[in-house]
């Protein structure tokens, strides 16, 4: 029986609950010494992925960006199979020139089959994370959680944007205002919708709000079609080390060729075709330019563009995305207790092999990183899923030489022990 005070200790401590500590979770069992009672993580909500269903969901996705081979589970075709083996096939959406794609319901179907086949729900601890600090004397981390604290031998930070969602200037003081990730509720009984962004969540969310109501989308450039998150050579490990790891690790060199590699703020054409048709049947419009102001007026919002048009609206509805990762306040306090390796606009300086998160006075603690605060390192799609894969291929790899390092250590420590007499 533990209390609120008493400390669990565990191999490897996970935070974040999502697509990449769901995933990496899987690694560590299998590709280290660690049993799952050796695997903690640590995420606040109620159950494992919960934040990407609550968005895939809100925004009105039907199917994923990514092939069906990018996934949850560690067998590199388990989709796949799972598919065939529930007749569910037709979920694999076809695609041009691109694999096929699965469809959000079977996608999560799967994550829930391999979550409850290796019982990761056994590691969730529902708890929020407040600080990471060294353990005195001792090798290892202490994690300050809001259930009690936790000592972990290692440490994955695996967490999202947190919340931080993106509410430009003009919103201050707008009412009749929504961001879709935050609190948007998709049912609300209104004649006329603005969404605003430029994006693929924009254009997923203009289109299924269109099924009932008159949607204008509002983007400050025009719709930019493009497949994937980035050029799928960006997931080969080779292509990483030849055009990013040439650069030093936290320079502003990095932080420019990621930008220009990742298709932001793009829209796949899968889309395409269920776009221009709402579009010809009168129920979706599509404006562009900036807001110069916003204001509301009776019951309905009016926006004001930079060109002279306004658009009007019962409701606003962001998809204008994230703060930037690398501002994470939680990242920050970590970073700062730790003395931590920050580099051009506070991205984390990893270790390329390992993913390792560096300290200033070189030093080496515990702390490997996974998902947005590792675009560093593991390059453009570092935050996606194929970025999981790669992420722990790297830090499985470096966990299992630390523990073979210790274990040789800990045999060397014994042998030299043990006293022999004539």
């Amino acid at each position: 029986m533990t209390t609120p005070n008493s400390t669990r200790k565990f191999g490897c401590t996970i935070i974040g609950g999502g697509i990449h500590g769901t995933y990496l979770a899987q690694r560590l069992i299998e590709d280290t010494s660690f049993d799952s009672s050796d695997i903690c993580i640590v995420d606040p909500r109620d159950r494992l992925l919960a934040s990407f269903r609550e968005k895939a969901t809100a925004c009105g996705m039907e199917a994923l960006r990514s092939t069906f081979v990018h996934h949850v589970g560690t067998e590199p075709f388990g989709l796949e199979s799972f598919a065939e083996a529930n007749d569910r096939e037709d979920e694999l959406v076809p695609t041009v020139d691109y694999p096929p794609r699965p469809s959000l319901d079977l996608f999560l179907d799967y994550a829930e089959h391999v979550i409850d086949r290796k019982d990761l729900d056994s590691l969730h601890r529902r708890a929020a994370v407040d600080r990471i600090h060294e353990r005195s004397g001792e090798t290892g981390l202490r994690l300050e959680t809001t259930v009690g604290p936790i000592d972990t031998q290692h440490c994955v930070l695996a967490i999202g944007h947190g919340g931080r969602y993106r509410w430009p200037d003009w919103t201050t003081d707008l009412d009749r205002v929504e961001h879709v990730w935050d609190g948007f509720d998709p049912d609300a009984s209104v004649d006329r919708t603005i969404v605003v962004g430029g994006g693929i969540t924009a254009a997923q969310l203009a289109c299924e709000l269109s099924k009932t109501q008159s949607v204008a989308l509002l983007s400050r450039h025009p719709l930019e079609w493009e497949v994937s998150e980035a050029d799928p050579s960006w997931i080969n490990w080779s292509h990483v080390e030849e055009n990013l790891h040439v650069h030093p690790p936290g320079s502003r060199e990095r932080f420019e060729v990621i930008s220009a590699a990742r298709n932001t703020a793009t829209v796949p054409p899968s889309l395409y075709t269920e776009f221009e048709n709402r579009i010809d049947d009168g129920v979706l419009t599509l404006s562009q330019g900036a807001v110069d102001s916003a204001t509301n007026k009776d019951e309905s919002v009016r926006l004001s563009l930079d060109h002279g048009l306004q658009v009007l609206g019962d409701r606003v509805v962001l998809a204008t995305g994230f703060e930037p990762v690398f501002d994470h306040p939680f990242a920050d306090r970590i970073a700062n207790e730790l003395d931590l390796a920050r580099g051009h606009r506070g991205m984390p300086v990893l270790d390329d092999d390992t993913l390792a998160w560096r300290c200033d006075d070189s030093r080496f603690v515990p702390l490997y990183v996974s998902g947005a605060l590792a675009l560093g390192s593991v390059g453009p799609y570092a935050p996606n899923i194929p970025g999981a894969r790669r992420a722990g291929d790297r830090i499985t790899a470096a966990i299992t030489g630390r523990l073979r390092h210790s274990e040789t250590d800990d045999t060397s420590e014994s042998v030299s022990g043990t006293g022999v007499s004539d």
